[in-house]
């Protein structure tokens, strides 16, 4: 069989294994409809119908594919995500991943395909599902529209405050006791007026007063003389004068069970009273107005208290020492004037625990070291072995009970060895006396072998070869 070269071309030209490569102006409707006629009327006169019947199969087949590649890159774009892939038999396949052909068909990409505006973010970035506006915008007042049917006239006048619901009397003492409590350690009256002032007290302030004094009482002679201030500072800003006295009257009532706890609270009230009295937050008449109307013994007493305390402040003048200054608020001096009474009492007497106790109310632990200088002078001054062996047993008892600590101790001996040379001029024995002191303090264990070998000790020497029996002490 021969072909002409017209013939042979547009047989190769329909080869079924050259159909991947048709594009899609072999799918044109001229040559679907008028060029396979033309050709295929040319091709049947010299080929038989076997042969041209298989080449109709190709074709067709061709055609299929070529339709669906073309529907692939219409729908690019939109189902790229999904993977759609054309197999070898000219399926279709989902769930393949398949590389983008176009630049427009991103995964997820939500780009306006208008080919409108700029590319720039809505509403200048102040758009957006959480965005709040502009960075940096700032917010002017808002200006309200009265055409607005929600409009009300009324809101115009309206005066917002913050109301603070009145303090219940279950909650009084959980709230006021931390105030007081508190108070004793700072000892800022203004402080405690600005706390009671943003509570709304209520029926509940006249219990102020009695709240304060009953803490005092099972406190500190220093925190009595602080709540005695307390009541001067509040009365008259945060408390009027009516509150005292129905709150001093609380306290003669609840006296029989303030005795539970403070055997001692009737004397106490008592100076409580004369101090208000004397201090003018309580008028002078309150004591009087219970003369002939008071069963309770414990009421009475207070209130002789009171009266006996009144006639010896002269006539209710202010009483300002009544409680005394707590601690480290008093001067140098009266501190040191306290000790040596101490020091008195206790050599005359020899109740070490009186002593103790004295020393303890003094509230002074930081100014211990006095009291040990002043204990070691006074032995050195005395002329008997009774102060020696006293002060000696006094410092090993508050060694021993860690009243006095080793720091304390350590500076009292170093002041009195730093002044030894000065009380030497006085007392001629000094540095003798001084070293058999420090030598029993450390057998006692008072002072340790360091503090015990810093103590100055003098050296006696002939004054002349021939003046035997006169002695010079030199210290070294």
């Amino acid at each position: 069989m021969q072909f002409s070269n017209e013939d042979i071309f547009y047989i190769c030209y329909y080869n079924p294994t050259d159909a991947e490569d048709l594009s899609d102006s072999f799918l044109s409707g001229e040559e679907e409809n008028g060029g396979l006629a033309v050709h295929n009327k040319n091709i049947s006169n010299e080929i038989n119908s076997n042969w041209l019947s298989s080449t109709s199969n190709s074709i067709h087949e061709a055609r299929l594919k070529a339709k669906a590649k073309r529907r692939l890159r219409k729908n690019s774009s939109r189902d790229s995500g999904r993977g759609d892939s054309l197999s070898d038999n000219g399926d279709v396949s989902r769930g393949i991943s398949v590389a983008p052909t176009s630049p427009k068909s991103k995964l997820m990409d939500r780009k306006s395909r208008m080919r409108k505006g700029r590319g720039l973010p809505k509403k200048g970035g102040a758009g957006g599902k959480g965005v709040w506006g502009k960075t940096g915008e700032v917010y002017g007042p808002v200006v309200v529209d009265e055409k607005d049917p929600n409009y009300d006239e009324d809101q115009e006048n309206c005066v917002y405050e913050t109301v603070v619901p009145p303090l219940e009397e279950r909650d009084f003492e959980k709230t006021v006791t931390p105030i007081v409590l508190e108070y004793f350690e700072h000892g800022d009256t203004n402080e405690v007026a600005e706390l009671l002032s943003e509570l709304n007290l209520g029926s509940m302030q006249s219990e102020v007063p009695s709240l304060a004094v009953s803490l005092a009482l099972e406190a500190k002679a220093s925190h009595r003389e602080l709540t005695s201030r307390l009541l001067v500072d509040l009365c008259g800003t945060v408390l009027s004068h009516s509150d005292m006295a129905t709150s001093f009257d609380k306290l003669l009532r609840d006296l029989p069970d303030l005795v539970l706890d403070t055997p001692g609270a009737p004397q106490l009230v008592g100076q409580f009273i004369a101090r208000a009295v004397s201090d003018q937050i309580l008028s002078k008449s309150y004591i009087d107005g219970y003369k002939g109307k008071v069963d309770c013994e414990y009421a009475r007493a207070a209130l002789d208290r009171a009266a006996v305390l009144l006639k010896m402040s002269l006539g209710g003048l202010r009483i300002d020492n009544h409680w005394g200054t707590g601690g480290g608020q008093r001067p140098v001096i009266q501190l040191i004037r306290e000790m040596n009474l101490l020091l008195n009492e206790y050599i005359l007497s020899g109740d070490s625990k009186e002593a103790e106790r004295c020393l303890r109310d003094l509230e002074v632990p930081h100014f211990h070291h006095e009291f040990v200088y002043e204990a070691i002078v006074m032995v050195l001054e005395s002329k008997g072995e009774k102060t020696f062996k006293k002060v000696l047993k006094l410092l090993s008892l508050f060694s021993a009970s860690s009243i006095i600590t080793v720091d304390q101790m350590k500076r009292g001996f170093e002041r009195v060895y730093m002044d030894i040379a000065e009380i030497n001029i006085d007392v001629p024995r000094a540095y003798f006396l001084l070293e058999q002191f420090v030598e029993k303090s450390f057998s006692l264990g008072i002072i340790g072998v360091k503090l015990r070998d810093q103590c100055p000790r003098c050296r006696k020497r002939f004054v002349s070869e021939g003046d035997v029996g006169v002695v010079k002490f030199d210290r070294y």
